[in-house]
């Protein structure tokens, strides 16, 4: 290998070499890279072993051929990958090196041509034939001479790297074809450039080509040092970026040399065509395309456009995943992940038959409403998997911008798509399962409204079309199947809550968290904190004991931690030497849990009167509610503490008023109001109630404070009143049912038209507890009043029992 030398000093010889004898059969070096010219001396590198070998070899007056190789990239080149046209070179020196390399410096003899190759191993060996100059001398040679001599000056001059003694060289050369191999071993041009002027055997036409050299090389320096005089005033980093960007540009331009833009926007055309946009799309894509073309790199506006092509064309336009429609598999995948849920997965079950029917079927909207822990973000994931689509979760709580579900403008410096379409972008294709986490929490602000921004990517109608503003074109969203939670309905706007079918996930019974935890919870606790081993046994009765004494919500996630609190312990008296319980026990639960946080409220209250026990619904699922009520010397004066809201305040005002208008029938005197003040309390008063379900508590409790007599204390009631007497329906029953019986209630009294809600209670519940339905306060108090003086539980009065349904 033979590689021209940076920093190197090249000179011209004094004597005249025209007589040197040239050999018929010369061994030939092939070059890379460079060329050399006749009466030039250059150093070069030598590394090819078969290189070394000639250089090695040669004897007597040591000259050699020099030709350069077509295609420098070629290790091992062949006689045809040699220019036929070369140097016949004088070896004055070699300096071997301790990497094994050779510096070889050589005086370039004269032109010749490579006639025939006589062998080919170790090295090549060509017969050659010594080239002569044609040259006619006139007045219009001498000018090209004289400008040649003028034009290498002036580039001396601009080259700092140049001594200033080259320019008395070239003038001190008379010979006009010694003049231009001087001139072209100076000049850093192309090999093909330089193989051209080796090549031409006509001076005049070699003074020629030079001279037009020499003028594109001047104009490219000038051109340099005009934009560097034009930059230098203010010289800090971002006008230094600007100044070599533009000197890069003036040179590919001067040059001809391929810009890599023609690369990048061939790389966007391609990515454009594999998109397989919609038409709308491909328009505006392509329209997009012919800006940035227009557009030079260093501009802002040319990031802007790149950043939006690279979304449009990374967008799953025509990528969708198939549904697998297998409709046992699909079940046996839900009841794997989660226990119960029957409803919700009955219309999973029913989107897949009519899917596996009629394959067009838009994506339904569902929306999972239960208190927290109950499995609503677990559950969709289970349906993603049961239908092999690509699970995508955005949480939506806490978010005020309308930009995050519609996307920004262009027009904003950073603005990107909403976090609909980049979901849709990381999933990679067009119809994932889109769930969306905590919709109740959506806020609003200056900055918009996202729940209704929410309107037309939820309308099944609509978002076939949906657009973001970022995009600023339609992306089909009808084959997402989307599903949001939610804690609560009351916080969804009603136009985004008729948008959504939705499916409820009530609080789980005892029956059904034991079933869960020996499933799910206990298996995967006992894996997280290494005890897969160990074998230990979580019997029913002590999960039991950790659901109702240290435990008490509708989901399952402080039973988790409760579980994983008993692993922890468990793993840490294994790593300090203590043998690992065969069992966790009832009694052992105080040594892992400490003392029962919860306790049965019923037995905490005691059977005086003006107390009942309300039920109540909560996010966090059903709760029982005791309303106090005591009677103090005063004028007509009503006090309702609690932390209450107005509905509630209004329910214990008509509780009082239907009381006052039955005093006779309880046997209160009639003017009790006029000399006394009444004040209800409802306990917990840090947490704010609101709502008419508890009239019908209150009622009884100011029935039972005036007349005496004790609300049976294993009774729980709920219903809204009116002020004749009427008990009104009420929601939430089957969460105010399971706090009921975790609480230890035995008999509930519900309002008769919520008869029907008792087929969401689970059948081991209807059979556990006693339901009372009701039409009036009178049978409500018939049903919940003991006789005066007796404090202990009693029966309900037999003269309730012929309007009074009773269900065991």
């Amino acid at each position: 290998m033979a590689e021209k030398t940076k920093g190197e000093r090249r000179f011209e010889l004094e004597e005249d070499l025209s007589g040197v004898e040239i050999p018929a059969e010369l061994p030939v070096l092939p070059l890379r890279g460079i060329v050399i010219f006749p009466s030039q001396i250059h150093p070069f590198l030598v590394s090819r072993p078969s290189s070394l070998k000639l250089i090695e070899e040669v004897e007597g007056p040591r000259i050699i051929a020099l030709a350069a190789q077509k295609n420098p990239e070629e290790e091992s080149p062949r006689p045809d990958g040699l220019y036929q046209r070369g140097t016949a070179v004088r070896i004055l020196k070699v300096l071997k090196y301790p990497d094994q390399s050779v510096r070889v410096l050589v005086q370039g003899l004269a032109r010749i041509e490579l006639e025939e190759f006589t062998s080919l191993d170790p090295y090549f060996v060509a017969r050659v034939r010594r080239l002569s100059e044609t040259f006619t001398h006139d007045k219009e040679s001498e000018a090209l001479q004289a400008h040649l001599v003028s034009q290498f000056s002036k580039f001396v001059s601009l080259v700092p790297y140049l001594p200033d003694e080259l320019q008395v060289m070239a003038m001190q050369v008379r010979e006009p074809g010694r003049l231009t191999d001087l001139v072209a071993s100076y000049l850093k041009i192309a090999v093909e450039e330089a193989q051209d002027l080796l090549a031409s055997l006509d001076v005049r036409a070699r003074l020629e080509k030079l001279i037009a050299i020499l003028t594109r090389e001047i104009e490219l320096l000038e051109l340099g040092h005009k934009i560097q005089s034009q930059v230098q005033t203010e010289l800090n980093k971002n006008q230094r970026e600007y100044y070599l960007r533009q000197q890069l540009k003036a040179i590919q331009k001067e040059l001809g040399e391929g810009d890599q833009r023609l690369s990048e926007i061939e790389d966007i055309e391609r990515k454009i065509l594999e998109a397989k946009m919609p038409e709308e799309a491909r328009k505006a894509a392509d329209k997009e395309l012919e800006r940035l073309k227009m557009i030079p790199p260093e501009s802002a506006e040319h990031t802007v456009v790149r950043t939006y092509l690279d979304w449009l064309t990374a967008l799953p336009w025509s990528v969708a995943s198939t549904d697998n429609l297998d409709i046992k598999h699909a079940r046996q995948v839900l009841d794997e992940d989660h226990y119960d849920l029957e409803k919700v997965k009955e219309r999973i079950l029913e989107f897949l038959a009519v899917r596996k029917l009629k394959q067009d079927t838009k994506g339904p909207i569902l929306c999972f409403v239960g208190p927290p822990g109950t499995g609503k973000t677990s559950l969709g994931r289970s349906i993603a998997r049961a239908l092999g689509r690509k699970f995508v979760r955005l949480s939506l709580g806490g978010i005020r911008d309308e930009a995050e579900i519609r996307g920004h403008r262009r027009t904003y410096i950073g603005s990107l798509p909403g976090r609909i379409i980049q979901g849709i972008r990381n999933a990679g294709t067009k119809n994932p399962l889109f769930i969306l986490d905590e919709v109740d929490k959506l806020g609003a602000d200056f900055r918009g409204d996202p729940a209704s921004a929410l309107l037309e990517v939820l309308d099944p109608e609509q978002n076939n079309t949906f657009s973001d503003h970022y995009l600023d074109v339609p992306f089909d969203l009808s084959g997402v199947l989307f599903i949001t939670t939610a804690n609560v309905l009351d916080t969804i706007p009603a136009p985004l809550r008729d948008r959504m079918e939705v499916l409820e996930l009530p609080g789980y019974t005892e029956e059904e968290k034991l079933q869960i935890v020996e499933r799910h919870l206990v298996p995967k606790q006992l894996k997280e904190n290494g005890l897969e081993a160990t074998k230990i046994e979580f019997p029913p009765d002590a999960m039991a004991e950790v659901i109702r004494s240290y435990t008490r919500e509708a989901g399952l996630r402080n039973l988790e931690r409760e579980i994983a609190r008993i692993c922890r312990k468990i793993a840490r008296s294994i790593t300090e030497g203590e043998q690992p319980p065969e069992r966790v026990t009832v009694e052992s639960l105080n040594k892992y849990l400490g003392p029962p946080k919860f306790y049965p409220e019923v037995a905490e209250r005691g059977h005086e009167p003006g107390v009942a026990t309300g039920l109540a619904w909560t996010p966090n699922g059903g709760d029982i509610l005791f309303i106090e009520s005591t009677r103090m010397s005063g004028q007509k004066g009503l006090t309702l503490t609690g932390s209450l809201g107005d509905v509630m305040k209004e329910s214990a005002q008509a509780a009082l008023s239907y009381v006052r208008s039955r005093a006779d029938r309880l046997g209160v005197p009639i003017d009790f109001f006029e000399k006394s003040d009444l004040h209800v309390h409802i306990p917990a008063g840090g947490i704010p109630k609101d709502g008419p379900s508890a009239g019908v508590t209150v009622a009884a409790s100011l029935a039972s404070l005036l007349s005496g007599r004790p609300v049976r204390s294993d009774v729980a009631m709920t219903g809204e009143i009116t002020l004749r007497g009427k008990v009104l329906p009420v929601g939430g029953i089957k969460e105010k049912v399971l706090a009921a019986r975790r609480a230890g209630i035995k008999t509930v009294i519900l309002p008769r038209r919520n008869e029907r809600d008792l087929e969401d209670i689970p059948p081991e519940v209807r059979n556990e507890l006693k339901f009372i339905f009701v039409d009036t306060v009178d049978e409500v108090l018939s049903a919940v009043l003991q006789p005066a003086g007796n404090h202990e539980n009693a029966e309900a009065s037999p003269r309730s029992a012929e309007r009074t349904t009773v269900l065991n």
